[in-house]
């Protein structure tokens, strides 16, 4: 699944009229990096949320055949419902196994994590340092778990691995991810793993250009 219904503030005024993974990075759409890597890694069915100008991303992927790919879109409308509500919603099209969840707006070249999970994992979150932006991490690793820290150093990077389990009980609508990931990691069943290689998290205008200047 790919993450893109959100609504890119602070690449505003540049998203006022495209869909933030429409956003190009020398030459080619963030959208578009993400499903070439999928043909390639041999995924070949991709759920994309849509939320804020979705029709857009619906008129340049179509039934993306193009990219050898099945695609098939979960609609939110104007009710972009976060990170948890959206694949919630998506999760009748994602089958009964473990899937692959990608934030759109990042780019990177890291090995995709597989499908296979521990016993115990309600999922895998892959890490990354955390940049020199932000003020702190999301979470530290220790023994292939991940787990909560007053002062994590690490950052999860948007790319992960969900049993359909970890959404049950949830309610449809808006909620996030964040916090059930934080109830996971202590109770011991999310495993992790540290991706330092290229990673970026295109969220602002400034990061866009230092992207496009390379």
């Amino acid at each position: 699944m790919l993450l893109a219904a959100g609504r890119g503030e602070r690449l505003r005024p540049l998203t006022d009229t495209l869909p933030k993974c429409l956003v190009e990075v020398r030459g080619e759409s963030l959208l578009e990096r993400h499903l070439a890597r999928l043909r390639d890694d041999g995924i070949t069915h991709v759920v994309i949320n849509l939320g804020w100008l979705g029709g857009q991303i619906v008129e340049r992927v179509g039934s993306g055949r193009r990219y050898g790919l099945e695609v098939i879109y979960s609609q939110e409308g104007d009710n972009v419902l976060e990170t948890g509500g959206g694949i919630h919603k998506a999760l009748p099209f994602l089958g009964k196994h473990p899937f692959l969840v990608i934030n759109a707006d990042i780019i990177t070249d890291m090995p995709l994590p597989k499908g296979e999970l521990s016993a115990n994992a309600l999922g895998h979150l892959v890490m990354v340092p955390t940049p020199d932006y932000r003020d702190h991490g999301d979470f530290d690793l220790r023994d292939g778990l991940v787990c909560n820290a007053d002062n994590a150093a690490l950052t999860f990077s948007g790319v992960a691995v969900y049993r359909p389990e970890f959404f049950e009980g949830c309610e449809a609508g808006r909620f996030p991810l964040a916090p059930m990931l934080r109830e996971a990691a202590d109770a011991g069943r999310l495993s992790g793993a540290l991706y330092e290689g290229l990673w970026a998290d295109v969220g602002t205008r400034a990061r866009l250009d230092a992207l496009n200047a390379r």
